[in-house]
């Protein structure tokens, strides 16, 4: 095969004013036509010539997809195709890594016989091409050679080998977006460059390293220090979209970092009154899915609803719900926000998907602002039938939030009157889903077990006709001693058990393990899906035992585990006498 020759030296009997000028004109065309009408001229056309005149077409109808279709067609164009095939050999590196590029973009079909060969000759030069013309080649082209896996594989298996040839961060960022997802060697070799060079990354390469690795789901932990950690020591501006990216990238990876999470929410805080409904239903989303309530932001977000009323559109308002269900935040103006949600979602509700008006009825359950037509609407069995039994776990959860909501009805709602929720159907469902215990539950278990005495005096992982499991069940008698629970009439059971009533002054006790992920980000308030928990157990008349995991850290023996339980039982018990 003839080496190509060097740029700047061309071949052949044409002069080199001439070969220029024909250079001139190609770059100077604004129309396809003039680029063909050089093939029937009398000029002298270069080895790169051709393929110049190809990667001008491509750029001239890169938003022309018609006229790019009557291309292929051109008679012209087949002898373009032709010309650059027969001089292939002698086109230029840069030249032609462009030209394969420009080729791809035209749409050219897959078995076109010019563009293997263009293929071919890429895939024969691979070893000689510069680092930055194979990144290249990655970044425009990778997405069009699927029907091509050989000089796919080749690319991304010399992009590996020769990683430490990178040397500016942007080669490094965008081979991570356009590649990275392709072989996990390379992007393993891209990461570690990443951390290399990140002390050189602007808040826009940044930003781009986090999208690209929420996109991929990598939770590449030391590259998520790195970055975190220049994005609170340098004082660079981020602009609205780039805290919303950083604030979407840090809750799809679920990584948290206080300082981060401060700096978006203080930073984003201004933008507030420019955001559209999209962007705050955004931000919303993804503050939610870190678990981190930023009180005045979330205000500025409910405020930004309410006086843009007549643009929020539907999702958009289901996305901020949710959010705010999600971390149990009402806002001050409460009324007004809540009085619009049921005016936009009120009359549209049944027209929703069935998942999402469960996930709608749920929010305002959390937030106390559900409506009897809402209750009915989603628990009808026509709808809750669809879930019921299905194996998906998006199905499950959505199952699981129809129990809540059938709670609510029952405990919160007396006017309600049905449909409700068969415990037929969700009674041995709620069983399967109790899972692994954890450590905090086998400890409560066995210092619980201990203060008893006896297995007849509480029960364990009780499941409540409400659709909530408790950790533990007890009955105390007015002298704060157990009484045996199987004496006596349990209504909250499924099905009910036991005939002989309660003595006069006997209370039941429940205890709820309240497990580190439970809560907001930094915070000891629960989040809302277990503050709902919590009030249905207590509208059913337990009196709540919270056993939260901060306080069961504290303690180090098993009397100071069982003097714990002891004094929580004896002061839910005083709490309720003080009423």
């Amino acid at each position: 095969m003839r080496v190509p020759p060097e740029r700047g030296h061309p071949s052949g009997p044409c002069g080199g004013s001439e070969h220029q000028e024909v250079e001139r004109l190609i770059e100077k065309a604004t129309q396809p036509e003039e680029l063909l009408e050089l093939l029937s001229d009398s000029r002298c056309l270069q080895e790169n010539h051709a393929a110049l005149m190809l990667i001008q077409l491509s750029r001239l109808l890169s938003d022309k997809p018609e006229d790019r279709a009557l291309l292929v067609q051109d008679a012209r164009f087949q002898q373009l195709l032709h010309l650059v095939d027969s001089q292939i050999s002698a086109v230029w590196h840069g030249t032609l890594v462009k030209l394969l590029r420009s080729l791809y973009a035209l749409a050219l079909p897959a078995a076109c016989r010019e563009l293997r060969s263009v293929e071919q000759e890429v895939r024969w030069r691979l070893r000689r091409l510069k680092y930055r013309q194979l990144a290249f080649l990655a970044e425009s082209s990778a997405t069009h050679m699927r029907e091509s896996p050989e000089l796919l594989a080749e690319l991304l298996l010399h992009l590996e080998r020769r990683w430490t040839e990178i040397d500016d961060g942007r080669t490094a960022v965008a081979l991570m977006a356009k590649t990275g997802h392709l072989s996990e060697p390379l992007m393993n070799r891209l990461e570690d460059k990443c951390l290399e060079l990140v002390e050189r990354f602007g808040p826009d390469e940044l930003r781009k390293v986090l999208v690209t690795l929420a996109a991929q789901n990598r939770r590449s932990v030391p590259l998520l220090r790195a970055v975190s950690y220049h994005l609170v020591q340098k004082p660079f501006p981020l602009t609205k979209g780039m805290l919303l990216d950083l604030a979407y990238a840090y809750g799809k990876l679920g990584f948290h970092q206080t300082q981060v999470l401060q700096r978006l929410a203080a930073d984003l805080l201004p933008h507030v009154p420019s955001l559209t409904s999209g962007e705050v239903a955004r931000g919303a989303k993804s503050f939610a899915l870190l678990k981190w309530l930023s009180p005045p932001l979330f205000e500025a977000l409910a405020q930004h609803v309410v006086d843009r009323a007549h643009t929020v559109t539907v999702p958009h308002l289901c996305n901020v719900l949710l959010a705010f269900a999600h971390l149990n935040f009402r806002p001050e103006r409460e009324d007004k926000f809540f009085g619009l949600v049921h005016e936009k979602l009120g009359p549209k509700l049944r027209s929703l998907h069935p998942a999402l008006q469960v996930d709608v009825v749920w929010a305002l359950c959390v937030l106390q602002q559900v409506q009897g037509e809402a209750l009915r609407a989603v628990l009808c069995p026509e709808l809750h039938a669809r879930f019921l039994g299905s194996e998906s776990p998006k199905d499950q959860s959505t199952f699981q939030k129809l129990l809540h909501i059938s709670a609510t009805a029952q405990l919160e709602h007396p006017e309600y009157t049905g449909p409700l929720l068969p415990a037929s159907d969700w009674a041995p469902w709620l069983l399967a889903c109790d899972g692994k215990a954890t450590p905090l539950q086998k400890e409560l278990r066995d210092t619980l077990r201990g203060l008893l005495g006896s297995p007849s005096r509480g029960s364990f992982a009780v499941a409540t006709q409400y659709g909530w499991v408790l950790d533990a069940e007890v009955l105390l008698d007015t002298d704060g001693q157990f009484l045996p629970l199987r004496d006596f009439v349990a209504p909250h059971l499924t099905p009910p058990s036991g005939t002989q009533p309660l003595p006069p002054g006997a209370k039941r006790l429940a205890f709820l393990r309240w497990e580190f992920p439970n809560f907001s980000s930094r915070s000891r308030d629960l989040l809302g899906r277990f503050a709902l928990a919590r009030r249905h157990v207590q509208a059913a008349g337990f009196l709540v035992v919270d056993v939260p995991y901060y306080e069961w850290l504290e303690l180090k023996s098993e009397w100071q585990k069982g003097a714990y339980l002891k004094d929580k039982m004896r002061k839910a018990v005083a709490e309720e006498l003080a009423k």
